[in-house]
């Protein structure tokens, strides 16, 4: 019996002869009424909201990070519940249901399945959450679609009463699709946050006509960079080499890097600050 694609819809799978009920109940796994995977499958984000959807009959709309997740954008904690946008009384675990009333130009349809628009998922994804947690959700989605903020901008006109809207504003004022993670993100609001002239993301640098690197996030003008370094900058060797090698030639260009780890971040952003802070001092900034 050839394989089964999934998430599957039990009823529908059994009907059409793809699956037995014996090999059913011994390789696959309920993930809610209805729908199965096979057993001991990790499902990710993607996976997550086809599997509510089908759950849902196919007559809801994905919404939030699940519309996000089926737009391509990264990031997404595969352990969060998947989001519907769908008026019942029916509920499954691991489901999250949304009850707005969208209108049509405020959905499409993407393999088969209707989900928000990239324009109506970030009005919902920046008003929930925090402020930070909005922007780096933002971030992701702008990196992964053609997501335009005036298109944002008109349905905050037409919902001018929806919870959330005052951080949506500032969401939308701190958006930047050359984020590579919530990391970069964080770091970044960080700076802003602590009266740091905003950097532009993903800085080019070339020496004698070549691309050297791109800078996470950076002030051109004062050839002054910020670097987030994530866990494989510090455990794999080859990186760590490349690294040094990096730093070295940045700096030969004149450039000043300030590194930025995940403890920084959390339990010591003022010293991400005052070293950023004193890179651009040092460069003549007027700070």
């Amino acid at each position: 019996m050839a394989d089964v694609k999934w998430p599957f819809r039990a009823d529908e799978a059994l009907s059409g002869g793809l699956v037995t009920r014996y090999r059913l109940r011994s390789e696959f796994q309920a993930v809610h009424r209805n729908v199965y995977i096979p057993k001991g499958q990790q499902l990710t984000p993607q996976d997550r909201a086809v599997a509510a959807w089908l759950w849902a009959d196919r007559r809801a709309t994905l919404a939030g990070l699940s519309a996000s997740a089926i737009y391509g954008t990264r990031w997404i904690d595969a352990q969060l519940p998947a989001e519907l946008n769908r008026r019942s009384r029916d509920k499954a675990s691991g489901v999250i249901l949304h009850s707005d009333a969208l209108q049509d130009d405020e959905a499409c349809v993407r393999d088969g399945m209707k989900l928000t628009t990239p324009a109506r998922t970030a009005f919902d994804l920046g008003r929930r959450q925090g402020l930070q947690r909005a922007v780096a959700r933002l971030d992701a989605l702008a990196r992964a679609t053609d997501l335009k903020l005036p298109d944002v901008q008109s349905l905050i006109e037409r919902h001018p009463g929806a919870r959330g809207i005052i951080q949506l504003r500032r969401a939308l004022e701190l958006i930047d699709a050359g984020s590579q993670s919530p990391w970069e993100t964080r770091t970044r609001l960080t700076l802003v946050a602590a009266g740091l002239p905003r950097p532009t993301t993903q800085v080019p640098v070339y020496d004698g006509g070549c691309l050297l690197a791109r800078i996470d996030m950076g002030w051109e003008d004062w050839l002054v960079g910020v670097e987030f370094d994530g866990a494989q900058h510090w455990t794999d060797p080859r990186q760590r080499t490349w690294d040094i090698d990096r730093q070295a030639e940045l700096e030969a260009l004149g450039w000043r890097i300030v590194r930025v780890s995940a403890d920084m971040l959390r339990y010591r952003p003022s010293v991400v600050v005052a070293r950023a802070r004193a890179a651009l001092t040092a460069a003549g900034a007027a700070m």
